[in-house]
């Protein structure tokens, strides 16, 4: 009997939250599921990894399952290096991370542990995917999303990945409503015009909350947010090299 394939499962959200225990019960109908996730809610927290504190992993059982559980004191992209170092016994075959609380398009890529996560799986050559919700409620509803969650895990192990290349995949809030279909996208260009909040504490002191709106500069209807906008699951492959490749012969030419 063909060995199941052996599949990690992480967020940022944190290891109790709604959306990663949907991501365990799909995984679970294909293959052999470790979860290895942060202990609390690592949101925004982009690639960050920890290199001036110590780092703590526990075996944990949350529920009764078929998987195995671990939370983990570090950051996304620490715990997908902690199973690949410490915890498994071989390579996992996929990772997945999330389905994160909220919407991992556009320029909050750059920012998403949930991203990060995939992303440093991608770096050691494994296939990856990150899943998102665009539902920033605790108490979202995800069953909607399993029957995709699915479907693009299966074509992942299938088919796989580049070396590199992971997806970013999100899903529409539509309530009860179907979605349209999946659609292959680039990311749109859009950016995040903040301002910071101030305030003063009873003992004086200012401090600061950041907020901020989503502004799209972009009118395209191959873009993950237009696919968001008009009910469709978008599907982004993303990959871990940033050089600006288009400028390289214009660079050449200045004189240093």
């Amino acid at each position: 009997m063909p060995e199941k394939p052996l599949i990690l499962v992480t967020n940022d959200d944190g290891i109790t939250a709604p959306g990663i225990r949907t991501l365990i019960s799909v995984m679970n109908e294909i293959g052999e599921v470790v979860v290895l996730a942060p202990d609390s809610p690592q949101s925004g927290m982009g690639h960050a990894i920890t290199l001036d504190s110590t780092i703590y992993c526990d075996k944990v059982t949350l529920e009764e399952g078929k998987q195995v559980e671990y939370r983990c004191s570090g950051t996304p992209a620490d715990c997908v290096k902690m199973a690949i170092s410490e915890v498994l016994d071989r390579r996992p075959d996929l990772v997945v991370s999330g389905i994160n609380h909220g919407s991992n398009s556009s320029i909050n890529v750059i920012y998403s542990g949930t991203m990060s996560a995939a992303i440093e799986a991608g770096i050691e050559g494994i296939p990856a995917i990150g899943f998102s919700l665009l539902d920033y409620s605790w108490n979202a509803n995800f069953e909607p999303v399993k029957e995709d969650v699915r479907k693009i895990a299966l074509n992942v192990l299938e088919r796989g990945l580049p070396d590199g290349v992971v997806l970013n995949v999100n899903f529409p809030n539509l309530d009860d409503e179907p979605f349209k279909g999946i659609k292959i996208c680039r990311q749109a260009r859009a950016n995040w015009v903040e301002e910071f909040d101030k305030r003063t504490n009873p003992q004086g002191k200012p401090y600061y909350w950041l907020t901020g709106k989503f502004v799209k500069m972009d009118n395209g209807e191959d873009t993950d947010v237009w696919a968001l906008e008009n009910g469709y699951v978008s599907v982004v492959p993303v990959h871990i090299d940033l050089t600006a490749h288009h400028f390289i012969q214009t660079l050449n030419s200045w004189e240093f």
